[in-house]
């Protein structure tokens, strides 16, 4: 799978830890930056991310800030994108079944790399459920036909 990965300099460590482990996994990974622990804004890194989602150039993406707040705010701006910041192995799954999230958000202050390890890899493994839910990603889809251009 080819996933976008990106991240402020508060994510940057545990980015890089989750982008070893991707590759490790057979992932073709674009990483969009930072590259270095020097201040910059999470939305530039969050919209580049987004943006190679929304047109399809990658399947999905990762984005790490201090806590994931911002990084799931900017990136839910785009176009379909469905953003999901998880805090657990719990919502990592449901983000997925539920939701068809195909941006993972993390924070990187808040999160230990070992759960960040097992949320990331539970996220790729988790199919959408469909369904019921299906209805309710079409009527999101619906709504950003009509008002986002």
């Amino acid at each position: 799978m080819k996933i976008a990965i990106g991240s402020d300099h508060a994510g940057l460590e545990l980015k890089e830890h989750i982008k070893e482990i991707l590759i490790k996994m057979g992932h073709e990974i674009e990483d969009v930056g930072t590259d270095n622990a020097c201040p910059v804004d999470y939305t530039d890194f969050g919209l580049e991310v987004a943006w190679l989602v929304s047109e399809e150039k990658v399947e999905r993406g990762v984005l790490v800030c201090g806590t994931g707040i911002g990084m799931s705010i900017v990136a839910n701006k785009v176009k379909g994108v469905r953003a999901a910041l998880v805090t657990d192995l719990y919502t990592a799954i449901q983000s997925r079944r539920h939701n068809d999230a195909n941006i993972l958000v993390l924070g990187g202050r808040i999160t230990a790399k070992g759960l960040a390890e097992e949320m990331v890899k539970i996220w790729l493994e988790t199919p959408f459920d469909g369904g019921r839910h299906e209805k309710r990603i079409e009527k999101i889809k619906a709504w950003e036909k009509e008002h986002l251009k």
